[in-house]
């Protein structure tokens, strides 16, 4: 049993526009949760299928594709009893000429899988995945004002952290 999916016009130019420009922020975020390239890009492929299968429903392509990556992801760890991946054990291409040196960035992954579950993934969508609040209240079917005080609480938790142990 095949998907067909018939779209025409500014519609379909938008979907496949909003497609292409997240490709590869949509595999990023499937490999730090589960922290395997080929089933990223998997997961990402039923997300781009689900879209276009519904798109007709869909009021934000982007949201949409991220949250459901991200439930795609959740139900391969509820399956797979995934052990959740350190960020320091992941390698991320290169984003700009200043690198902080390996000794900090293993101390500040430290600290972010410090912290509460809840506050570590919206910290993490915002500052790694580059989400906006809206998105992310979108993506974990949250009010934005609790994704907003999660993500304040999880950095003003590792900011106390990271001066506290600094010294």
């Amino acid at each position: 049993m095949g998907v067909q999916v018939i779209m025409f016009g500014s519609r379909r130019r938008h979907i496949d526009e909003v497609i292409v420009a997240n490709l590869d922020g949509l595999t990023r975020f499937a490999y730090l949760r589960i922290g395997d390239r080929t089933e990223a890009e998997d997961i990402v492929y039923e997300a781009v299928l689900r879209l276009l299968e519904n798109s007709d429903n869909v009021r934000n392509a982007k949201c949409y594709l991220f949250r459901i990556v991200y439930n795609l992801c959740q139900d391969e760890f509820r399956r797979k009893r995934l052990p959740i991946i350190p960020l320091d054990n992941i390698e991320l291409p290169d984003k700009s000429d200043e690198q902080l040196d390996q000794k900090e960035i293993d101390r500040i992954n430290r600290l972010l899988d410090g912290l509460p579950p809840n506050e570590a993934e919206i910290v993490r969508m915002n500052v790694v995945d580059d989400l906006s609040f809206v998105e992310i209240s979108h993506i974990l079917n949250l009010p934005q004002s609790t994704a907003k005080s999660r993500f304040y609480s999880g950095m003003k938790k590792l900011r106390d952290k990271y001066f506290t142990n600094n010294h």
